[in-house]
C-alpha cells in the first residue's frame, strides 16, 4: 500500500487515560491498519491535520459528570459528520458520546467489573454476522452507564444485568462499546474490531513493515543533504542498533556512530557491544569514555527524574564534543543526531501540543525525549518513533534481509 493510501486509512485513538490505550493502538496495527494515539484533549486542529478515517475514543478513569473530565474539542462532532469519519467510543468513550450528543449517563445500579457475558439484542455492524441472541464474554470496567441514548442511537447489545453494552447510530457513524474489546479477556474482541474497521468503516488493510522500511529510507534521504554528516547514538540495544542500520542504509558512510561509556554499564558490556558492532554489524563506531563526566554530575543525586535529565544532558554534551571532532576532520559540523526512540517513549514523555494533560501524568521522562536539553544544537532523526517494541523486532528481521 502506498504512503498516501496508508494515511487515508488512518485510525486515530484519542487517549482519555485508560491503561489499555496503547493496546488498542497495537491491536489495530496487528490488523495491518496504521493507527496513532494522541491525547484526548488535543485541539481540533491536531485531529483535523491528521485526517483520520476512523477515530476511537478510549476508556479512562473519569466520570463524564466531573467538571474537569476530559472530552473531545468543540467542533468535533461537526467535523466528523461533515467529513465521513467513523467514531467508536470504548467505555468512557461511549459515555462521552452519549452525554455530548444529548443522552444521559448515570452511576450504574450494579457497577460491572471483570468478566461479564453480553448478548446481541439487535442486528448490527459491530458484531458482523453474529445473530440476535449471540452471547460472548467480555471484560467490563465501569461504574457509570448509559441511561438514555441520544436521538437516533440504538442499543445493540446488553450485559447479563441489563446494562447497555453496545450502541450505534449508523446514519451519523457513531458506535460505542461499554467494554474493552482490545484485551485478551474479551475473546471475541478482535473480531469485533475487525468487523468495525473493515465491514462498517470500509478501511483497507495493507500497512506493513516493508512499506515502513522503504518510506523511512526515502524520508531520510530527502531530509539529509548530500554533504551532511550524521551522528548516531548507539547504546548497544536493539532500538538504536536498528535505527543506525537503517540510516546507514540510507546515507552510507556519512553516518558516524558513537557509543558513550557513561560509567553505568554492566561488566564487560563496553567490550561486548563494540565487538558486536564491528564484527557482526559492520557499523563504523567510535567509543567515547565519559565515565568521569557522568559520575561527577550524578554524584549525590537521588531523585530518579533528575538523574534521567542529567544523563540526557550529558549524553548530548558528549555528542556535541564528538561532533566537533568530526567537524575538524570533514570541515563541516554534523547536522543530525539519530536516536532509537520508540512510540511508547514519545507518548509517555511528551503530551501532544495543546493537550493540557488534564487526564494523565508523565510516567517518566525518557532520556531520548523528555531528558533532552532545549538548547540542543543537533536536529533529531528518529526513524522508529512511531513503532512499538515488537514492531521494531519485526523491523530488524526485515532490515537484515533488506541489507543482505
Amino acid at each position: 500500500m502506498d504512503p498516501e493510501s496508508v494515511k487515508s486509512n488512518l485510525v486515530l485513538i484519542l487517549d482519555y487515560g485508560s491503561q489499555y490505550t496503547h493496546l488498542i493502538t497495537r491491536r489495530i496495527r496487528s490488523l495491518s491498519v496504521f493507527s496513532l494515539c494522541i491525547s484526548g484533549t488535543s485541539s481540533l486542529k491536531s485531529i483535523v491535520d491528521l485526517k483520520p478515517r476512523v477515530i476511537i475514543l478510549s476508556g479512562g478513569p473519569h466520570s463524564v459528570h466531573s467538571p474537569n473530565s476530559p472530552s473531545f474539542p468543540d467542533g468535533f462532532v461537526d467535523y466528523v459528520e461533515s467529513n465521513g469519519v467513523f467514531v467508536l467510543g470504548i467505555c468512557y468513550g461511549l459515555q462521552l458520546i452519549v452525554q455530548r450528543l444529548g443522552g444521559a449517563v448515570r452511576v450504574g445500579e450494579r457497577q460491572e467489573y471483570g468478566r461479564m457475558e453480553i448478548e446481541v439484542v439487535r442486528a448490527c455492524g459491530l458484531f458482523g454476522s453474529n445473530e440476535v441472541g449471540h452471547k460472548q464474554t467480555v471484560w467490563m470496567s465501569h461504574g457509570e452507564e448509559a441511561a438514555e441514548l441520544p436521538e437516533g442511537f440504538e442499543v445493540v447489545a446488553r450485559s447479563q444485568q441489563g446494562a447497555v453494552a453496545a450502541v450505534e447510530n449508523r446514519e451519523r457513524r457513531f458506535y460505542g462499546l461499554q467494554y474493552h474489546p482490545e484485551v485478551t479477556h474479551s475473546p471475541e474482541g478482535m473480531e469485533t474490531l475487525r468487523y468495525f474497521l473493515f465491514d462498517v468503516c470500509g478501511v483497507d488493510a495493507g500497512w506493513n513493515m516493508e512499506d515502513v522500511l522503504n518510506e523511512e529510507i526515502k524520508l531520510i534521504k530527502g531530509m539529509v543533504a548530500p554533504d551532511d554528516h550524521v551522528i548516531c547514538a548507539l547504546s548497544g540495544g536493539v532500538d538504536s542498533t536498528v535505527a543506525a542500520t537503517l540510516v546507514h542504509k540510507a546515507i552510507g558512510d556519512r553516518l558516524h556512530c558513537v557509543f558513550v561509556d557513561n560509567g553505568l554499564l554492566r561488566y564487560k558490556e563496553r567490550e561486548r557491544v563494540m565487538e558486536t558492532f564491528e564484527r557482526d554489524l559492520h557499523l563504523p563506531v567510535t567509543c567515547v569514555d565519559a565515565t568521569d563526566q557522568f559520575l561527577s554530575k550524578l554524584k549525590g543525586v537521588v531523585d530518579p527524574e533528575m538523574k534521567r535529565k542529567i544523563i540526557g544532558k550529558e549524553f548530548i554534551s558528549s555528542f556535541d564534543a564528538f561532533g566537533q571532532d568530526l567537524e575538524r576532520k570533514f570541515g563541516k559540523k554534523p547536522v543530525y543526531l539519530v536516536q532509537g526512540t520508540l512510540y511508547p517513549d514519545v507518548i509517555e514523555s511528551c503530551p501532544p501540543p495543546g493537550s493540557g494533560r488534564t487526564h494523565s501524568h508523565t510516567i517518566k521522562s525518557h532520556h531520548n525525549v523528555g531528558g533532552l536539553p532545549k538548547d540542543m544544537k543537533l536536529k533529531l532523526i528518529e526513524p522508529l518513533k512511531l513503532l512499538f517494541k515488537d514492531e521494531v523486532l519485526d523491523f530488524a528481521s526485515l532490515l537484515i534481509e533488506f541489507c543482505s
